[in-house]
């Protein structure tokens, strides 16, 4: 005998959101969940008049459902394949993979209509990062999936996800390969090469999302003094060496990335001495830094991973930007991030406002920057908006 569909019932009204697609439902919009589901089941979601209205992972959070599919469907290997499908079209039909770079999102949660999912791409390596107990679950038919559509363009699917996956789930995830053994050690993105720190680098082994605002660095760095804090494995050095920079600071707190980072120059510009990196604390160097530098980049980690530190996090931003507004040198460039998701783009533009008027500088922004093409935003979730950027001009 086949065990009954797991459904949840919502409570009356509470529909409306599904009805303009929004892909999360909240708990407080449930009134009674039928067969008991367990986190990371599937589960058929209904209004209170018994009208189906959506499938999707389940979980016992404050998300409680993340939205697969607003029609019927059979969620199964088939399932995925087609999805993951849909989005590489999409990134191979504005030219993201071609000779120059190697790099790019392949899945973005909400931005490719599979929430709790993201898989990178470097070269023929996938990693894939479960942020849901059901992706994790799914992880298997997920890696047949991708061997479906990219048959022989993929050598190996890597599972990151021990950090990532909901941590009361008791899953016991581990990392390591779901196919093949061996995964790109370095990638190249716009003609650079970057060495991919796949099992202890942070996110996927590299910060895809800022290629387009590296791209634009380098047209600004000619002959300027730059200082990258926050730096991670360089990202944004190598890109202001290429620009031609007169000199390249690059400061983590994290000796592994500085480590990281120096490789990642030698490979680009051997035997160069304009590049320096240090192991430092960020908040200290720039502290303690005179007014060296006329090309600034701050790209901290996330400051608000919730709602509730929302306003330490601004308060935090808006010291940061006005001690390199104060340092920086008249008709610097600051190019200034946050990529907290709790902060709004109006949140963080006002904090940069706070530092500046703080500082006392006239500054002017010249650029606003988001996360690239292959890290969509669904219109549905504008949630998923979540790295905003300023390039400011000092005078």
């Amino acid at each position: 005998m086949m065990n009954k569909p797991k459904r949840l019932i919502l409570k009356p009204g509470k529909e409306e959101s599904l009805n303009r697609f929004h892909p999360w439902i909240f708990s407080g919009a449930i009134q009674k969940m039928e067969n008991q589901p367990q986190e990371g089941d599937l589960v058929e979601v209904y209004n209170a008049e018994g009208r189906y209205m959506a499938v999707g992972h389940y979980q016992p959070d404050s998300i409680a459902v993340r939205i697969l599919s607003f029609a019927p469907a059979v969620i199964d290997e088939s399932f995925w394949t087609e999805r993951i499908r849909e989005a590489c079209t999409f990134r191979m039909s504005i030219g993201l993979l071609n000779a120059n770079s190697n790099v790019c999102r392949l899945v973005h949660g909400e931005g490719d209509n599979l929430p709790g999912l993201i898989i990178d791409l470097y070269g023929r390596t996938a990693v894939m990062q479960a942020h849901s107990a059901g992706m994790h679950h799914a992880r298997k038919q997920i890696a047949v999936a991708l061997q479906n559509v990219l048959r022989e363009n993929i050598q190996s699917v890597y599972y990151k996800s021990e950090n990532t996956l909901p941590f009361k789930a008791g899953l016991a995830a581990e990392d390591g390969f779901l196919t093949g053994e061996e995964a790109e050690k370095t990638a190249m993105e716009n003609g650079l090469k970057f060495i991919i720190d796949l099992q202890k680098g942070q996110k996927t082994g590299f910060f895809i999302d800022q290629r387009d605002n590296r791209f634009l660095l380098e047209s600004y760095s000619r002959n300027r003094t730059v200082l990258n804090l926050f730096c991670y494995t360089g990202g944004f050095s190598v890109y202001a060496m290429r620009g031609g920079a007169q000199l390249v600071h690059s400061v983590d707190s994290s000796s592994r990335a500085i480590t990281i980072a120096r490789s990642n120059m030698d490979m680009n510009f051997p035997d160069d001495t304009r590049h320096e990196a240090f192991a430092e604390d960020a908040f200290r160097f720039l502290a303690n830094a005179g007014s060296t530098y006329d090309l600034i980049i701050l790209d901290p980690p996330a400051f608000a991973k919730r709602r509730d530190v929302l306003r330490n996090a601004l308060q935090g931003y808006r010291k940061l930007n006005a001690t390199a507004l104060a340092k920086i040198k008249r008709g610097g460039i600051l190019f200034t991030f946050s990529c907290s998701q709790a902060v709004t783009r109006e949140n963080f533009r006002l904090s940069v406002f706070s530092a500046a008027a703080q500082a006392g500088r006239r500054v002017r922004i010249i650029h606003q920057l988001s996360q690239p093409a292959d890290h969509p935003v669904n219109i549905y979730h504008p949630e998923g908006e979540y790295l905003k950027g300023l390039v400011l001009h000092v005078e």
